[in-house]
Protein backbone atom coordinates (compact mmCIF):
# COMPACT_ATOMS: atom_id res chain seq x y z
CA UNK A 1 0.00 0.00 0.00
CA UNK A 2 1.27 3.48 -0.85
CA UNK A 3 1.61 6.22 1.74
CA UNK A 4 -0.07 9.44 0.63
CA UNK A 5 1.23 12.83 1.71
CA UNK A 6 -1.11 15.41 3.21
CA UNK A 7 -2.25 18.04 2.67
CA UNK A 8 -2.87 18.10 -1.07
CA UNK A 9 -4.70 20.46 -3.39
CA UNK A 10 -7.95 18.62 -4.12
CA UNK A 11 -9.20 21.39 -6.40
CA UNK A 12 -6.14 21.16 -8.65
CA UNK A 13 -6.36 17.35 -8.57
CA UNK A 14 -9.80 17.55 -10.20
CA UNK A 15 -8.20 19.08 -13.33
CA UNK A 16 -5.55 16.42 -13.80
CA UNK A 17 -5.38 13.51 -16.24
CA UNK A 18 -2.81 11.40 -14.36
CA UNK A 19 -0.64 10.17 -17.22
CA UNK A 20 1.72 7.29 -17.91
CA UNK A 21 2.39 6.80 -21.63
CA UNK A 22 6.06 5.83 -21.74
CA UNK A 23 6.54 2.70 -23.87
CA UNK A 24 8.39 0.84 -21.12
CA UNK A 25 5.64 1.30 -18.51
CA UNK A 26 5.16 -1.86 -16.42
CA UNK A 27 1.83 -3.26 -15.23
CA UNK A 28 2.97 -2.57 -11.65
CA UNK A 29 3.49 1.10 -12.55
CA UNK A 30 0.02 1.29 -14.05
CA UNK A 31 -1.39 -0.21 -10.85
CA UNK A 32 0.42 2.47 -8.84
CA UNK A 33 -0.92 5.15 -11.20
CA UNK A 34 -4.46 3.94 -10.55
CA UNK A 35 -3.95 3.79 -6.80
CA UNK A 36 -2.68 7.37 -6.81
CA UNK A 37 -5.61 8.48 -8.97
CA UNK A 38 -8.06 6.76 -6.64
CA UNK A 39 -6.60 8.32 -3.51
CA UNK A 40 -6.05 11.83 -4.88
CA UNK A 41 -9.29 11.83 -6.92
CA UNK A 42 -7.71 12.86 -10.22
CA UNK A 43 -10.04 13.45 -13.17
CA UNK A 44 -8.67 10.45 -15.06
CA UNK A 45 -5.75 8.18 -15.71
CA UNK A 46 -4.34 8.41 -19.25
CA UNK A 47 -2.63 5.24 -20.48
CA UNK A 48 -1.80 3.39 -23.66
CA UNK A 49 -4.65 1.22 -25.04
CA UNK A 50 -3.17 -2.10 -23.89
CA UNK A 51 -3.63 -1.01 -20.27
CA UNK A 52 -7.23 0.20 -20.53
CA UNK A 53 -8.78 -3.03 -19.27
CA UNK A 54 -6.44 -3.13 -16.27
CA UNK A 55 -7.28 0.47 -15.34
CA UNK A 56 -10.98 -0.17 -15.83
CA UNK A 57 -10.86 -3.11 -13.43
CA UNK A 58 -8.95 -1.10 -10.81
CA UNK A 59 -11.08 2.06 -11.04
CA UNK A 60 -14.56 0.70 -11.81
CA UNK A 61 -15.93 1.70 -8.36
CA UNK A 62 -14.52 5.25 -8.45
CA UNK A 63 -15.23 8.56 -10.20
CA UNK A 64 -11.81 8.45 -11.92
CA UNK A 65 -12.20 8.09 -15.68
CA UNK A 66 -10.08 5.86 -17.88
CA UNK A 67 -8.55 7.81 -20.77
CA UNK A 68 -6.46 6.41 -23.60
CA UNK A 69 -4.63 7.66 -26.69
CA UNK A 70 -5.51 6.90 -30.32
CA UNK A 71 -3.20 7.14 -33.36
CA UNK A 72 -0.50 8.01 -30.86
CA UNK A 73 1.90 9.77 -31.05
CA UNK A 74 2.07 10.64 -34.77
CA UNK A 75 -1.56 10.77 -35.85
CA UNK A 76 -0.64 9.46 -39.30
CA UNK A 77 -2.46 6.12 -39.17
CA UNK A 78 -5.58 5.72 -41.29
CA UNK A 79 -9.02 6.70 -40.07
CA UNK A 80 -10.03 3.03 -40.15
CA UNK A 81 -7.10 2.13 -37.89
CA UNK A 82 -7.99 4.92 -35.47
CA UNK A 83 -11.61 3.79 -35.44
CA UNK A 84 -10.65 0.20 -34.70
CA UNK A 85 -8.26 1.29 -31.95
CA UNK A 86 -10.81 3.60 -30.35
CA UNK A 87 -13.60 1.02 -30.60
CA UNK A 88 -11.54 -1.68 -28.91
CA UNK A 89 -10.41 0.71 -26.17
CA UNK A 90 -13.98 1.81 -25.44
CA UNK A 91 -15.13 -1.81 -25.42
CA UNK A 92 -12.51 -2.50 -22.74
CA UNK A 93 -13.55 0.43 -20.56
CA UNK A 94 -12.11 3.67 -21.93
CA UNK A 95 -14.38 6.63 -21.19
CA UNK A 96 -12.22 9.26 -22.89
CA UNK A 97 -10.09 8.99 -26.04
CA UNK A 98 -7.32 11.43 -26.95
CA UNK A 99 -6.79 11.09 -30.70
CA UNK A 100 -3.91 12.65 -32.63
CA UNK A 101 -4.89 14.85 -35.56
CA UNK A 102 -3.29 14.05 -38.94
CA UNK A 103 -0.72 16.86 -39.05
CA UNK A 104 0.41 16.31 -42.63
CA UNK A 105 -3.13 16.60 -43.94
CA UNK A 106 -3.74 19.75 -41.91
CA UNK A 107 -0.52 21.35 -43.14
CA UNK A 108 -1.29 20.44 -46.76
CA UNK A 109 -4.66 22.17 -46.49
CA UNK A 110 -6.70 18.99 -46.76
CA UNK A 111 -9.30 20.19 -44.29
CA UNK A 112 -11.90 17.69 -45.41
CA UNK A 113 -9.68 14.74 -44.57
CA UNK A 114 -8.92 16.18 -41.14
CA UNK A 115 -12.59 16.90 -40.49
CA UNK A 116 -13.75 13.41 -41.48
CA UNK A 117 -10.91 11.77 -39.53
CA UNK A 118 -11.96 13.56 -36.34
CA UNK A 119 -15.68 13.22 -36.99
CA UNK A 120 -15.39 9.45 -37.37
CA UNK A 121 -13.83 9.06 -33.93
CA UNK A 122 -16.24 11.56 -32.37
CA UNK A 123 -19.31 9.75 -33.69
CA UNK A 124 -18.02 6.36 -32.58
CA UNK A 125 -17.02 7.65 -29.15
CA UNK A 126 -20.19 9.61 -28.51
CA UNK A 127 -22.26 6.59 -29.49
CA UNK A 128 -20.64 4.84 -26.52
CA UNK A 129 -20.87 7.94 -24.27
CA UNK A 130 -17.09 8.54 -24.38
CA UNK A 131 -15.42 11.94 -24.72
CA UNK A 132 -13.07 12.77 -27.60
CA UNK A 133 -10.05 15.03 -27.20
CA UNK A 134 -8.04 15.97 -30.29
CA UNK A 135 -4.27 16.41 -29.96
CA UNK A 136 -2.97 18.99 -32.43
CA UNK A 137 0.76 19.05 -31.46
CA UNK A 138 1.00 22.83 -31.20
CA UNK A 139 4.81 22.92 -31.36
CA UNK A 140 4.64 21.78 -35.01
CA UNK A 141 1.94 24.21 -36.17
CA UNK A 142 1.76 27.86 -37.18
CA UNK A 143 -0.77 30.15 -35.55
CA UNK A 144 -3.03 29.88 -38.60
CA UNK A 145 -2.84 26.08 -38.50
CA UNK A 146 -3.72 26.00 -34.80
CA UNK A 147 -6.75 28.23 -35.37
CA UNK A 148 -7.84 26.17 -38.39
CA UNK A 149 -7.43 22.94 -36.43
CA UNK A 150 -9.67 24.34 -33.70
CA UNK A 151 -12.36 25.25 -36.21
CA UNK A 152 -12.31 21.73 -37.64
CA UNK A 153 -12.42 20.22 -34.14
CA UNK A 154 -15.49 22.28 -33.27
CA UNK A 155 -17.14 21.41 -36.61
CA UNK A 156 -16.48 17.71 -35.98
CA UNK A 157 -18.14 17.92 -32.56
CA UNK A 158 -15.12 16.92 -30.47
CA UNK A 159 -15.18 17.67 -26.76
CA UNK A 160 -11.64 19.01 -26.26
CA UNK A 161 -8.64 20.36 -28.11
CA UNK A 162 -5.37 19.17 -26.58
CA UNK A 163 -2.00 20.86 -27.03
CA UNK A 164 0.53 18.06 -27.25
CA UNK A 165 1.47 14.39 -27.11
CA UNK A 166 4.51 15.05 -24.94
CA UNK A 167 6.56 13.08 -27.47
CA UNK A 168 7.47 15.86 -29.91
CA UNK A 169 9.91 18.77 -29.66
CA UNK A 170 7.75 20.90 -27.38
CA UNK A 171 4.82 20.82 -25.01
CA UNK A 172 2.13 23.12 -23.70
CA UNK A 173 2.70 26.87 -23.39
CA UNK A 174 0.53 29.53 -21.82
CA UNK A 175 0.45 31.34 -25.16
CA UNK A 176 -0.92 28.28 -26.96
CA UNK A 177 -3.51 27.57 -24.30
CA UNK A 178 -4.67 31.18 -24.51
CA UNK A 179 -4.94 30.89 -28.31
CA UNK A 180 -6.81 27.58 -28.18
CA UNK A 181 -9.27 28.88 -25.62
CA UNK A 182 -9.91 31.97 -27.76
CA UNK A 183 -10.36 29.75 -30.82
CA UNK A 184 -12.85 27.29 -29.32
CA UNK A 185 -14.57 29.67 -26.91
CA UNK A 186 -17.09 27.78 -24.81
CA UNK A 187 -17.74 25.14 -27.48
CA UNK A 188 -14.99 22.77 -26.34
CA UNK A 189 -12.61 22.15 -23.49
CA UNK A 190 -8.87 22.81 -23.63
CA UNK A 191 -6.40 20.23 -22.35
CA UNK A 192 -2.84 21.41 -21.72
CA UNK A 193 -0.26 18.63 -21.80
CA UNK A 194 3.44 18.16 -22.35
CA UNK A 195 6.14 19.42 -20.01
CA UNK A 196 3.86 20.47 -17.13
CA UNK A 197 5.87 19.49 -14.07
CA UNK A 198 5.17 22.12 -11.40
CA UNK A 199 2.15 23.48 -9.57
CA UNK A 200 2.94 26.97 -10.88
CA UNK A 201 2.94 25.75 -14.50
CA UNK A 202 -0.37 23.94 -14.01
CA UNK A 203 -2.05 26.95 -12.42
CA UNK A 204 -0.76 29.20 -15.22
CA UNK A 205 -2.34 26.86 -17.79
CA UNK A 206 -5.66 26.84 -15.95
CA UNK A 207 -5.60 30.62 -15.66
CA UNK A 208 -5.02 30.81 -19.43
CA UNK A 209 -8.12 28.72 -20.11
CA UNK A 210 -7.26 25.03 -19.69
CA UNK A 211 -9.81 22.87 -17.93
CA UNK A 212 -7.74 19.69 -18.07
CA UNK A 213 -4.05 19.18 -17.37
CA UNK A 214 -2.26 16.14 -18.75
CA UNK A 215 0.83 15.36 -16.71
CA UNK A 216 2.90 12.51 -15.34
CA UNK A 217 3.79 14.74 -12.36
CA UNK A 218 0.30 14.92 -10.90
CA UNK A 219 1.21 13.83 -7.38
CA UNK A 220 4.00 16.36 -6.96
CA UNK A 221 1.83 19.12 -8.47
CA UNK A 222 -0.92 18.71 -5.91
CA UNK A 223 1.36 18.13 -2.93
CA UNK A 224 3.45 21.29 -3.54
CA UNK A 225 0.86 22.91 -1.37
CA UNK A 226 -0.01 23.96 2.14
CA UNK A 227 -3.48 24.57 3.52
CA UNK A 228 -2.58 28.22 4.10
CA UNK A 229 -2.05 28.79 0.36
CA UNK A 230 -4.98 30.32 -1.51
CA UNK A 231 -6.12 28.87 -4.82
CA UNK A 232 -4.61 31.08 -7.53
CA UNK A 233 -7.08 29.99 -10.20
Amino acid sequence: MLTFKQPFDSKLASFIDHTLLKPEALPSEIEQLCEEARNYKFASVCVNPSYVSLCHSLLRDTDVKVCTVIGFPLGATTTAAKLAEAGEAIKHGAQEVDMVLHLGMLKSGNNQYVLEDIKSIVHSSHHSHALTKVIIETCLLTREEKERACKLIIEAGADFVKTSTGFSKGGATVEDVTLLRASVGTLAGVKASGGIRTREQAIAMISAGANRIGTSSGVSLITEFSESQPHEY
